[in-house]
Order: structure tokens, then C-alpha cells, then sequence
């Protein structure tokens, strides 16, 4: 009895949470960043370009949205934060690559900056780029483009109300 009301409750939750909400980054063919993207610094020689982001189907009740790129496998011991996108309109379905919506607030990365910040991985190395679009529960965050990566995912975190990922991949 309790594994089907685990199984239940599952259900709802995933239902409640936007189980059709999607993210897909088409500028990334194949899921692989292209030059166009890649970070220029850090012995990198890209363009730093931020990529097309577009998200579907979100749950009901949006009133904006946030959009994070995260990098988990940077040799930090706590990952690095590429992009931090806040207070995203709620009629928005993508972000133009080269662009932001003119509302938002962009927040600190760990480049020392507010921004996009393409990938540069170390040389020899692979790694994820996670695109995550947090569909919110308010209009704006109150955050600025000071505040820390985790200061923005915290408040994203507690004001979420539904979730869709995807992974882009670079290496050198």
C-alpha cells in the first residue's frame, strides 16, 4: 500500500510541476556548443555569442521565468555558474541568441560579472552545460545584477513552480 501511494503522490507532483515543460538550445547542433558560443579568454579564442534558448509548455500560473546555465564538472569543487537570467516576462517562450529580453536582470557568473560567459573547459576535458528554465511563481525576483550566482538560485529555488533542463556539451 504505501509503494502506491508513493507512486501517486509521485505522479501528481511531477503533474502539478509541468511534466511537458521543455528547453532545447537550437544555436547548439547536436547537443555540442559551436565556436560561436565558446567563452573568449582563459586560453579560449571563441566568440562568446549566448546561444538561442527555447522553452514549451510551461505550468500554469507563470509569472516570469529564469534561465541558468551551469557548468558542474569545472575543476572548483563547486561548479561554475556561466549565465544567470532573472525576471524573464511570462509571455516569453525563447531567448535570441546575442540578446536578452530588455526587462530581465542578468546576475553575476563566476567570470566576476553579470552576463554570458561561454564554455571553456580545461584542455582534454568534456563538459556539461546544463541549461535549466525555472518557471516562477512571481513577476520579479528582486535580485540585481550583483547578486551571486547562488543568491539568484536561491531565490529561484523558492519561488519555482516548475523545471525543464537540457545539456550542452563542449570540449577541447
Amino acid at each position: 500500500m504505501r509503494y502506491i501511494t508513493f507512486i501517486i503522490i509521485t505522479l501528481l507532483a511531477v503533474s502539478a510541476y509541468g511534466a511537458d515543460f521543455s528547453v532545447s538550445v537550437p544555436t547548439a547542433k547536436n547537443g555540442v556548443f559551436s565556436n560561436e558560443q565558446v567563452f573568449n579568454g582563459f586560453g579560449c579564442s571563441g566568440e562568446n555569442v549566448s546561444p538561442e534558448v527555447v522553452w514549451e509548455n510551461p505550468p500554469k500560473g507563470t509569472k516570469s521565468f529564469a534561465l541558468t546555465v551551469y557548468d558542474p564538472d569545472a575543476p572548483t569543487g563547486s561548479g561554475w555558474w556561466h549565465w544567470v537570467v532573472t525576471d524573464i516576462p511570462a509571455n516569453l517562450r525563447k531567448i535570441e541568441k546575442g540578446k536578452t529580453p530588455v526587462s530581465s536582470v542578468q546576475s553575476g557568473t563566476d567570470f566576476g560579472r553579470p552576463g554570458y560567459g561561454g564554455p571553456c573547459p580545461p584542455e582534454g576535458t568534456n563538459h556539461r552545460y546544463i541549461f535549466t528554465v525555472t518557471a516562477l511563481k512571481v513577476e520579479k525576483l528582486g535580485i540585481d545584477p550583483s547578486s551571486t550566482g547562488a543568491l539568484a538560485g536561491f531565490m529561484i529555488n523558492m519561488n519555482a513552480i516548475g523545471k525543464a533542463s537540457t545539456i550542452v556539451r563542449y570540449g577541447r
